[in-house]
């Protein structure tokens, strides 16, 4: 299962790369700020309530969806890549096993627990 979920969130990265492609844009830009979407973890100096909110509204594919779909209805290039970035940031968090933030700890995601085993190395 895992494999497949795995091959699913490359797809929809695939797909932001395809839309991508449609944009006004140099391919440089997608790379550059395919990462920026984790500028949100700033939130988690206000407490881990905080930073889960504002961590997964910028990592929400449903977000990132309207948000694209917002620019599409306007035609404005730059909220479409924002939706577009959105979107392919995460799918390759979701790639790498990281997922939604609970508000009890940042290691905590609604795909499973990230980081360490109990504390011990390796």
């Amino acid at each position: 299962m895992n494999t497949l979920i795995k091959l699913e969130e490359l797809g929809q990265f695939l797909l932001s790369v395809a839309f991508f492609a449609y944009l006004d844009y140099s391919w440089w830009v997608f790379p550059a700020c395919l990462l920026l979407p984790d500028l949100s973890m700033i939130g988690y100096l206000a407490g881990t309530k905080a930073g889960a909110r504002l961590y997964n509204v910028f990592h929400h594919k449903l977000v990132a969806v309207l948000v694209l779909l917002l620019g599409c209805s306007f035609g404005l290039q730059w909220v479409m890549l924002t939706g577009v970035i959105f979107f392919g940031h995460s799918a390759m968090d979701r790639f790498f096993g990281f997922g939604l933030k609970f508000d009890d700890s940042f290691r905590t995601t609604h795909l499973g627990r990230i980081g360490k085993k109990d504390g011990r190395r390796g």
